[in-house]
């Protein structure tokens, strides 16, 4: 094999691509919760850096580790809800008691992991239902596309067209097409600030656990909770609506034990990846879905850059125009909504179910402090067993006969 066709082997274009804007749509929308949390704790700018090395390192060991032992595109993700958890359960707290609440979580998302409880409260949703909760989870990405055509228009309808002409003639590049079309339209309408931009490298800062019992039932158990709701639970429901049937209890098994290790340096959550997952696991990643894992490794690496380049990536932040980040979202996620609204409602029998969960996740309702696709799911998973209730043992009269229904059998 010769070293270009080795290349384009382990580095497929649209792998690459998808890996990159997986990264940047996570990095993007969530990065000023990450510092804003850290400030919470009183970090100064060394330790904030070493937050977004520790978390770049974890994201990068497990996306990358995990996608190749499974050939599964698994990609994994700080939590974007424990971010916003922490920046306000964090003040009055120390640098150390929150290191403590980071381990104590990491803990608990083991012992998820090693006692399978999880795993067989996953096995027991639905495919349409997982499903219905992924196109309801991207359906805010997929409406920004269109909605940063109102203040956008010169940057965002230029890459719909593209990506639609890329559909058509280069379905392999239609992402790549409208991404490269969205940044010379940005360039051309002076929406980036690169002036902003600085260059420096992270450095780790170790900071030993304190275990206060308070901090670790106020900070510890929701960050857990909402972790685990908001962030793991549809994490799984994107590769099983995708198709990928990985055993769930070692993926929460070494993402916890990781964050466990990088907690002290400032890895307060490592968790399956949702969102940007799904930028991973749909054919725009490659067209061979077999090979659609490389695509979690190139995420991985990326992540590996962020967290080496943790003190650069708030002023590149500053620097990037925001629309282009929700319309490269928007189009990168396109064909996966269609695929999850289509496998959601293709029973008849769940079809109602599936909607309730998609309206209900779409929705943004966010109850107890946890997240909305905990809820839609619970909602449809109520709607599936009252709609469904007494149905077991009866058969309904043929169109033709008019009648109540009868029962059947002994």
């Amino acid at each position: 094999m010769s070293p270009f066709t080795r290349v384009r082997v382990l580095a497929p274009p649209s792998a690459v691509v998808a890996g990159l804007i997986a990264v940047t749509v996570g990095v993007t929308s969530s990065a000023a919760l990450v510092f804003t949390a850290a400030k919470a704790a009183g970090a100064d700018a060394r330790e904030i850096s070493s937050w977004m090395l520790a978390l770049g390192i974890g994201l990068a060991v497990t996306s990358a580790g995990l996608s190749l032992r499974f050939r599964a595109p698994v990609v994994t993700a700080w939590s974007t809800p424990g971010a916003a958890l922490l920046a306000t359960g964090l003040s009055g707290v120390s640098m150390g008691q929150a290191v403590g609440a980071f381990v104590f979580s990491a803990v608990l998302i083991l012992l998820s992991g090693l006692t399978g409880w999880f795993a067989r409260v996953m096995d027991r949703i639905p495919v349409p239902l997982a499903a219905a909760l992924l196109a309801g989870v991207l359906l805010r990405f997929g409406t920004g596309l269109f909605a940063e055509m109102d203040g956008s228009f010169a940057l965002a309808f230029p890459m719909f067209v593209l990506y639609l002409l890329g559909r058509r003639f280069l379905p392999r590049y239609a992402v790549l097409l409208a991404l490269g079309g969205g940044v010379a339209a940005s360039v051309l309408t002076g929406g980036w600030h690169l002036e902003r931009v600085q260059l420096s490298l992270a450095h780790p800062v170790f900071t030993a656990p304190q275990f206060d019992w308070k901090v670790l039932v106020s900070v510890g158990v929701p960050l857990f909770v909402v972790t685990m709701a908001s962030q793991n639970l549809p994490g799984v429901a994107v590769l099983r609506g995708s198709g990928y049937e990985v055993p769930v209890s070692p993926l929460l098994t070494w993402t916890g034990a990781v964050q466990a290790a990088l907690a002290p340096f400032g890895a307060f959550g490592i968790n399956l990846a949702a969102i940007t997952a799904a930028i991973c696991t749909g054919e725009e990643a490659h067209p061979d879905r077999e090979r659609r894992f490389l695509a979690a490794v190139w995420a991985g690496f990326f992540y590996l850059c962020v967290g080496l380049l943790g003190a650069t990536v708030a002023t590149l932040l500053v620097a990037m125009p925001h629309a282009l980040v929700l319309a490269v979202a928007g189009v990168g996620l396109l064909a996966t909504i269609e695929a999850s609204l289509a496998s959601a409602l293709s029973d008849p029998r769940s079809r109602e179910a599936a909607a309730v969960t998609f309206l209900a996740t779409a929705s943004g309702v966010t109850l107890l402090g946890i997240g909305p696709a905990f809820w839609g799911l619970l909602a449809g998973a109520l709607t599936s067993t009252l709609t469904t209730l007494g149905r077991h043992g009866k058969r309904l009269r043929p169109a033709s006969e008019p009648g109540t229904p009868v029962r059947t059998g002994a």
